[in-house]
């Protein structure tokens, strides 16, 4: 085996955007060597528009945890496994690769406040972002010819990124676009779960959910708490409700970096082991012990 490190975190810094996006464009070629990375690339332009404030109707992100970061890391999510399930022989084409990274880029636009929506921040639309962004798409491509015929399926993927959704509910429209809405529900859970500074930006997250109205955690710290039985949960939904769909990113790491190992599990098993020692025996001090990255926005 090639000497490379087996740290998931030591592969890209997933805030350094042009490497993600470098990364992801290296992806596509390998899974189609003549990839057309127009369509991409048109549109993640324009998500970085979106999120800095200069797409038109739209407020900048002002979002701590749904920020761009997030976004582009839930791409390259659904970019391995999309890769993973190509070198396991399922044949999903190239136009159901660049749905599936369209969904990537697009999956959190329901955070973003419209021009004239200046009341808090587009937290408070954590319960029905999913929703808006569908709302977004559509309006995005309702006169492009390259998703004409596609275009209701984006409904369908983005729905299963709710952790209430029943997969078997949704009629999709066959077993390929089923998988990619699996594969979007499960890297949007890997994007965030497997991220080096997740217990960090879990501070922001209890923010956005007071904003939202969602009474489920009292403080920040019983957010983290809770965060094991939160993975035990999505154990569980990976299982029964996204087929399993994470095991695709253990090809992709095989035939990208020659590493045999599950990176993504691997790293969120090392960030709920130090969660345990923090909460554990570093409970009243926590923040002192959360410092790899700072927060964006200081709170009492």
């Amino acid at each position: 085996m090639k000497d490379h490190p087996n740290q998931l975190a030591d592969l890209l810094d997933l805030e350094d955007h042009d490497a993600v996006i470098g990364e992801i464009r290296l992806i596509a070629s390998l899974a189609f060597p003549h990839f057309n990375y127009g369509t991409f690339d048109q549109a993640y332009g324009d998500i970085v528009r979106l999120f800095r404030g200069e797409y038109p109707g739209y407020r900048h992100s002002n979002v701590d945890y749904h920020d761009l970061s997030h976004t582009l890391a839930v791409t390259l999510a659904i970019t391995r496994l999309m890769h993973g399930a190509i070198e396991a022989s399922y044949p999903l084409t190239e136009k159901e690769f660049n749905i599936g990274l369209t969904c990537g880029l697009m999956h959190d636009t329901g955070y973003i406040q419209r021009s004239g929506d200046t009341e808090g921040t587009g937290a408070k639309y954590t319960l029905v972002h999913i929703n808006r962004s569908v709302d977004f798409i559509v309006q995005y491509y309702q006169n492009e010819p390259m998703f004409h015929e596609e275009l209701p399926f984006f409904n369908d993927i983005l729905q299963c990124t709710g952790l209430n959704t029943k997969i078997e509910e949704i009629q999709f429209p066959n077993e390929r676009i089923k998988l990619l809405g699996q594969m979007l529900g499960t890297a949007d859970l890997l994007g965030q779960m497997a991220d080096r500074h997740y217990l960090e930006k879990l501070l922001d997250l209890y923010y956005e959910f007071l904003e939202a109205g969602i009474t489920a955690y009292t403080s920040q710290l019983d957010l983290l708490e809770k965060t094991r039985g939160f993975f035990q949960m999505t154990r569980k939904r990976f299982r029964e409700e996204l087929g399993d769909a994470y095991l695709y990113s253990r090809h992709h790491f095989r035939k990208r970096w020659n590493i045999d190992e599950d990176l993504y599990m691997n790293s969120i098993e090392k960030n709920l082991n130090y969660l345990d020692y923090l909460v554990t025996h570093r409970r009243d001090e926590y923040q002192a012990h959360l410092r790899r990255l700072i927060c964006r926005r200081m709170r009492a």
